[in-house]
């Protein structure tokens, strides 16, 4: 019999359910708090059995039937997984959202389905080098911005010599990165190695840098891929603002559907890039050696007459280090590729540190021996293709192969934030949310937060590439020292076989960008840098901040092991009523539920419409007490609080349930009509402490 109730209740619709429950309370309402019908025994799993006959004569047989099994999949004792169809929408407001958000979106995907997301070491270029190699679309520009001011006593002829420094730097950057994969496989980068092998706060230093890199990389990325787009077609210029923001736009979107399906995306324009870089610097050394003329004639540099010192070698130096930026992405991401993890993370970077090389020295011997320079309004780059191409469809495809790597460029930082994020949170220096995985397995605030702040710095800076780029370094570079220093302090710990040769290597890594830290932060600091070495104690600040708030809460919320379960609270039930109703009858019946003496409250300001209450609730259930609290000043929540406060004054250790009447309309709209009492009483009372809020709904047909 009792199986057979609940089968009723799974096929009926919720105003059948909704009026049986009435029933069952009202039927109870004489007894105050005894239940009228014996309790019915629940079967938690979801199953029942049922007796069937067998074929022969006096066979039987017990069939155990699963009428919810479209909704709840029994795995063990007592440990149920909620299917896809569990999960679907409810009302049709959210429908209509879920149908929009798969459109954008995708698919649900559940989370056994991580592990098909997982990137091959092709994808795994893409989407993990696209920032690094983007970098040599401006990483020479840099350096010949700050040598032109020297031209007449051949500031643009250290050019090369500075690109193979910075080249050098980038191979021990590398090399040291691809040491870490191996010892890491779990990821994190800077953060990881610097707390676990330097202590908590230089990881976080390392976390704020790296935080720091993330954001920066997403804007100077969008603004410099915007600037290639505009010097192409200059009638764009006035739009680059609202066209970077519209990129950044089309990141989050592209990465909120998850990694594999970003890594579909964004894998061919990387690949359009780095084949059309190559054919420009295969063409245009090609040319060089043959001793052709430039196709378009470069403009003629203006001679700048700054003497040619060591601290203007100094600042180009740091200028084009940008170039190293990126590196240290795929030691974030291990966790991202297939299986063997480190190793196809590994022989990724080696190829990524590769093709970064000879496209970052390629471009700055071309410009070198064309003899260009930056001018307003083009890229170093534009004007290189021009010379090697001319003005035709060649150009044009370095153009937007190079605008489209420098978008997705930012790709690199959106996965490597939410991650970076995600281990953060669950170290509880940041917001627990960072935790959350959406409906593709993508770390979703990480993205959406990243892409909100880069979007905001993009306007803050007119999406000005070189007024971002001075930001940049001392972050990158910040990180990837304490790195390496921390990776000096893991093999020293350990001791595995080569530890000695794996720290040399390490401490030398540590000595260069420690190096390159030091005068990007001198060179740069009135350009800009100041800002980031402000900024990079102010988040170690917000994360210890954070990291304490949770701290006390759990001090707060611990269970001693060595005390007893807490006796039964000892209870005093108020229901608000504003009138005798089906809403307010339901709630005083569940009230009787909970506790035997139940307290009715009326706020009033009509003295004569309370009278008329006692009447009608005394007519209706004599056992239930009414208190009228008249208020002339027309204050409704004020005196209910004031109450519950001196009722607490009387048993300090008593708690008060207050259960609230609220009716739910069937249409948002109709909403709008009411005064919304509920919400106000629950927003009040919640705060309250030992209070307890108890909504019971009745929900209306129409």
């Amino acid at each position: 019999m009792r199986i057979g109730v609940i089968l009723q209740e799974e096929k009926s619709g919720s105003a059948a359910k909704q009026k049986r429950a009435e029933d069952s309370l009202n039927g109870s309402h004489s007894t105050n708090g005894a239940n009228g019908n014996e309790a019915k025994e629940l079967n938690l799993d979801l199953t029942r059995q049922e007796k069937r006959v067998g074929v022969r004569a006096g066979d039987t047989y017990v069939r155990v039937v699963r009428p919810h099994g479209h909704l709840f999949k029994k795995v063990a004792p007592n440990v149920l997984r909620a299917t896809e169809q569990a999960t679907q929408a409810r009302t049709p407001l959210e429908r209509a959202y879920r149908r929009m958000k798969r459109v954008l979106i995708g698919e649900h995907l559940p989370n056994q389905a991580e592990s098909s997301e997982r990137l091959t070491k092709v994808k795994g270029l893409a989407i993990f080098a696209s920032d690094a190699m983007s970098s040599v679309a401006y990483a020479t520009e840099e350096i010949l911005i700050v040598l032109a001011a020297a031209t007449a006593v051949g500031g643009l002829g250290y050019a090369v010599p500075i690109s193979l420094m910075i080249a050098l730097l980038l191979s021990v950057v590398a090399f040291s990165y691809r040491q870490t994969v191996f010892a890491f496989p779990n990821g994190g980068g800077s953060y990881i190695v610097s707390r676990e092998n330097l202590g908590l706060l230089p990881g976080l230093i390392a976390a704020a840098a790296l935080t720091l890199d993330y954001v920066l990389t997403v804007a100077v990325s969008v603004a410099a891929g915007t600037a290639a787009l505009t010097s192409a077609f200059e009638v764009l210029h006035p739009y680059a603002v609202p066209i970077a923001l519209g990129f950044i736009a089309v990141m989050v979107i592209g990465n909120l559907r998850g990694i594999r399906e970003s890594g579909n995306i964004f894998a061919i324009p990387t690949y359009v890039f780095i084949a059309s870089l190559a054919g420009l610097i295969g063409v245009g050394m090609f040319r060089w050696f043959a001793q052709l003329p430039p196709v378009e004639t470069p403009p003629q540099p203006a001679w700048g007459g700054e003497i040619l010192s060591l601290w203007l070698l100094a600042r180009a130096f740091s200028s084009g280090s940008v170039a190293a930026s990126g590196i240290e992405a795929i030691a974030n991401g291990v966790p991202a590729f297939k299986r063997p993890e480190s190793k196809n993370a590994a022989q990724t970077l080696v190829v990524m540190a590769a093709i970064l090389s000879t496209f970052f020295l390629g471009i700055s011997f071309l410009t070198t021996a064309y003899e260009i320079v930056p001018v307003k309004g083009e890229t170093v780059l534009s004007i290189l293709g021009r010379a090697v191409f001319g003005t035709g469809f060649l150009y044009y495809l370095v153009q937007f192969a190079t605008m489209t790597i420098l978008v997705l460029a930012a790709n690199t930082a959106f996965n490597g934030f939410p991650r970076l994020a995600w281990i953060l949170a669950q170290d509880e220096f940041l917001p627990r949310q960072f935790r959350y995985r959406g409906s593709r397995l993508a770390f979703t605030y990480g993205i959406i937060v990243l892409g909100g702040i880069a979007g905001a710095l993009i306007v803050a800076f007119h999406g000005d590439t070189h007024a971002l780029i001075p930001l940049y370094a001392v972050g990158v570079f910040l990180a990837f020292t304490l790195s390496q220093v921390g990776m000096v302090m893991y093999w020293r710990r350990h001791s595995p076989p080569g530890w000695q040769r794996n720290m040399l290597v390490n401490g030398f890594g540590a000595v260069l960008t420690g190096i390159v830290l030091l005068i990007a932060a001198t060179t740069k600091f009135f350009s800009g840098a100041w800002l980031t070495i402000v900024m990079i104690p102010f988040l170690v600040g917000i994360f210890l901040l954070i990291h304490r708030h949770y701290q006390k809460v759990n001090e707060q919320l611990q269970i001693l092991k060595h005390i007893a379960p807490s006796p039964a609270l000892r209870q005093i039930v108020i229901v608000p009523l504003a009138g005798l109703n089906r809403a307010s009858e339901r709630a005083l019946a569940f009230a009787r539920g909970l506790e035997q003496n139940v307290y009715a409250l009326h706020v009033t300001e009509d003295a004569d419409a309370a009278r008329g209450l006692a009447d009608e609730l005394r007519a209706y259930d004599p056992n239930v007490k009414l208190i009228v609290l008249e208020s002339p000043y027309r204050a409704l929540v004020e005196p209910l609080l004031n109450y519950i406060d001196a009722l607490h004054q009387q048993d300090p250790d008593a708690f008060v349930t207050v259960v609230v009447p609220e009716f739910l309309t069937r249409h948002w709209w109709q909403a709008l009509l009411h005064n919304g009492t509920a919400a106000q009483l629950n927003r009040a009372l919640k705060p309250q402490p030992n209070v307890a809020v108890v909504n019971v709904p009745y929900v209306l047909e129409h």
